[in-house]
């Protein structure tokens, strides 16, 4: 297993944000992925993070929904809000029925962003994305309300997620995206078509969501036998049995070339990502700091073109059997909003 060495720090997008190169995807702290991490425990991970150099933190209003954005204010008090760059969204509602909503007009869009300051204990977010995207709001709508925020000092960089290239054209031109987050893996390739050299036309940073594949690229199969009955991922079509034992080969295949290579399949599949370019974070999740240490080692594992290859030729585009979310979420395929003429009209 590679070891843990120090965090380098990097510039996200071309606004002037800087943050450490890897970061910590928090939703499993508190949401989605079975019972929430006790607060004490949570608490303690979070602050071993940014002591490690972990110090880019990506929460949303969603997780819990609610409690992870109260959970990371517990965490940042006593003087470490100033140490860490804070991540936070806004747009994805869930009604009683499990099913999620998507807002993103200017009434919505202030008033989710005053609701997170009040929970983080904040007085500015330093990278707020819409979360969703709203189809019936033109994402110019969106970003006007947005860029008032930024004048207010409210937040200082704007971010999307899920945002198809088009979205993210209309966006940037309102107002500079300083980041896209979206899914990017070993098991997610389909953004390397079109949303990754539309960010890196425009300037914009890239955020790896799951970059370990929901954890998948980190436990494999077995995962999937030991998750808890509210475990979100047990309704996501990957991890179906009849999609499962296809996919176990991607998984096979990458835990043998990382014993050859001296690491981790999860310590793998991250450089993976972080090879990828200066422009990409990935902001893999965990509840446990012995997994936590072991993504940072991630940073030091070298891959030559050789093995870059290797890799890629494993995990094609098209090898992944199932979608990454079910029907009830929208993904950047399903992203574009009204034109703003045409809105205005109606």
């Amino acid at each position: 297993m590679a070891e843990a060495c120090g965090v380098r720090r990097m510039k996200l997008g071309s606004q002037g944000l800087e943050v450490s190169a890897q970061g910590l995807g928090c939703m499993g702290l508190s949401a989605f992925y079975g019972a929430p991490t006790p607060e004490t425990n949570a608490v303690a991970l979070l602050r071993h993070a940014i002591k490690a150099g972990v110090t880019f933190l990506d929460t949303s209003d969603i997780y819990g929904p609610e409690t992870n954005e109260l959970l990371l204010g517990k965490a940042l008090k006593d003087g470490l809000r100033e140490k860490v760059e804070l991540a936070t969204k806004f747009g994805i509602i869930a009604s009683e029925d499990g099913k999620f909503g998507f807002r993103a007009d200017p009434e919505y869009v202030r008033s989710a962003c005053e609701a997170s300051l009040r929970r983080l204990g904040v007085t500015s977010i330093d990278l707020y994305y819409q979360h969703r995207i709203d189809t019936t709001v033109p994402i110019e709508v969106t970003m006007g309300e947005l860029k008032k925020l930024v004048e207010e000092g409210k937040i200082k960089y704007i971010g999307l997620s899920e945002a198809s290239a088009s979205t993210i054209r209309r966006a940037h031109a309102v107002h500079p995206i300083t980041a896209v987050q979206i899914e990017w893996s070993l098991w997610s390739r389909d953004v390397e078509e079109d949303i990754i050299p539309t960010c890196r036309e425009l300037g914009i940073g890239i955020v790896a969501y799951s970059p370990l594949g929901r954890g998948f690229l980190a436990a494999g199969p077995k995962l999937a036998e030991n998750l808890e009955d509210d475990d979100y991922r047990k309704g996501l079509p990957r991890f179906q049995e009849e999609n499962l034992n296809h996919n176990k080969i991607l998984y096979e295949k990458v835990q043998a070339m990382a014993t050859k290579k001296g690491c981790t399949p999860a310590q793998l599949a991250l450089a993976w990502v972080h090879h990828q370019g200066d422009d990409v974070c990935p902001i893999p999740g965990t509840s446990k700091i012995e997994n936590l240490n072991q993504n940072i080692g991630a940073l030091s594992v070298k891959l030559t073109p050789e093995e870059m290859a290797e890799l890629e030729a494993i995990a094609r585009p098209d090898f992944v059997k199932g979608e990454r979310y079910d029907s009830n979420m929208a993904t950047y395929k399903d992203s574009e909003t009204p034109l703003l003429s045409s809105w205005k009209a109606a």
